[in-house]
């Protein structure tokens, strides 16, 4: 990723908090289990992952150390991808 290019993570971290409420810890560790999922997801000819949303909730929901509710994790989650959309990082597949 280029510098222009590259995500701001402080300012994605804080647009999170505000939409959600949700504390910082909450929001790096949501994210954190996020990151992993991706990253054993496969990548298709384009080079691009297809997540599922509600697989992505479940398997964060899962770990031993997430004792947040499932509306909380799919808000971080919304949250996150709202603010990639934003700017120009992420988009949804019909």
């Amino acid at each position: 990723m280029t510098e222009a290019n590259s995500i701001n993570e402080q300012e994605m971290m804080q647009y999170i908090a505000d939409k959600t409420k949700a504390s910082q810890a909450n929001i790096s560790l949501v994210l954190k289990h996020e990151q992993a999922y991706i990253n054993k997801a496969h990548e298709n000819a384009k080079g691009e992952v297809d997540i599922d949303g509600d697989d992505l909730a479940d398997y964060i929901l899962s770990r031993k150390d997430v004792k947040l509710d499932e509306l909380t994790v799919e808000g971080i989650l919304d949250a996150e991808m709202d603010y990639l959309m934003e700017k120009g990082h992420a988009g949804y597949v019909d």
